[in-house]
């Protein structure tokens, strides 16, 4: 399959949104497409060129999460609605951009988005780690004196951040900040709904032999339910959003081995890239991160990626 930079459905639909990774279109007053391409971003960077297939599994890989989440936290609100383009469009446009296409596509609910990311971390480590070496707290919370680099913390942490546009960076901010902006008692429903889906999800991983690290969720508000109901939205526990660790080579006191976009981080440190524009990445690079999202896949789902359709999730 060749890569996807980007989509222009434009013709057919109205563009509302293109962000780093998705183009969001869309459908009626209710219902949005959202399309995954193939673009990765690193320290809030578009690279110049793209991972092949890499919308297609962030796609799959969440549609998985969204119905195994469900399963196991019923009263779960998500803005699932159905994988693959809706049947009108698939009828307007030609057979070939259908099948390019419809693995990266979701039919989602159009809700109202808070204006916040909301990161749950379970290990010390990032941005967590520079923090704590400097003051002993992440985001303005205190913790125990003696933690090492990837230890996993006495709880999961909720850390919000600032919701930045395009081309801005994301601020961490403290649980307090987050109330002020959203409000009170949707700043405390967004905290317990994301450490719940974070325990869920972090015990299925590991029975796998993944970690998950840190993860960022979103969220958005059904104002037409009664009442109001917080809704788990965007991508969910993928590569893009999360750091999955190799449960099996996990060692406190130094970074990880991992199955997300932290080799690319690496590898733009490494070589002084941080943070730069226009950055093209070798063919190794793409090659290797790529190898990594399959494998992820492969260890969630329990089958080798092979740009089918995921399965049913497992209990």
């Amino acid at each position: 399959m060749a890569s996807v930079m980007q989509t222009d459905l434009r013709q057919h639909l109205h563009l509302i949104a293109s962000g780093k990774v998705r183009e969001i279109y869309e459908l009626d007053d209710s219902k949005l497409l959202f399309v995954a391409t193939d673009r990765i971003s690193a320290y809030d960077v578009v690279m110049k060129n793209a991972i092949d297939q890499k919308g297609a599994i962030l796609t799959q890989l969440s549609e998985f999460w969204f119905n195994l989440l469900q399963s196991k936290i019923p009263e779960l609100h998500t803005h699932y609605v159905s994988l693959g383009l809706p049947p009108m469009l698939q009828e307007r446009l030609p057979p070939n951009l259908v099948e390019l296409l419809r693995l990266r596509s979701m039919v989602v609910k159009r809700l109202k988005v808070f204006p916040i990311e909301s990161i749950v971390r379970g290990y010390i480590t990032g941005s967590a780690w520079i923090s704590y070496q400097k003051d002993g707290t992440v985001c303005g919370i205190p913790l125990p004196s003696g933690l090492q680099e990837s230890q996993e913390l006495p709880k999961p942490l909720w850390t919000p951040s600032t919701k930045a546009e395009l081309g801005k960076k994301d601020e961490n901010i403290s649980p307090e900040e987050a109330a002020k902006i959203v409000g009170e008692e949707y700043a405390d429903q967004i905290e317990a709904l994301s450490l719940q889906i974070y325990e869920k999800a972090s015990a299925y991983a590991l029975e796998r032999g993944i970690m998950i690290a840190d993860t960022k969720f979103e969220f958005g508000l059904d104002e037409s339910a009664t009442p109001p109901a917080v809704v788990l939205i965007d991508e969910v526990l993928t590569p893009d959003s999360s750091r999955f660790w190799n449960a099996g080579s996990h060692k406190i006191g130094r970074g990880q081995e991992s199955y997300d976009k932290q080799y690319l981080r690496d590898w733009l440190v490494q070589n002084g890239l941080k943070g730069m524009q226009g950055v093209e990445m070798p063919t190794d690079i793409v090659t290797s991160t790529l190898g990594r999202y399959r494998e992820a896949y492969y260890v969630l789902v329990g089958k080798v990626w092979d740009m089918a359709p995921s399965e049913a999730p497992r209990s």
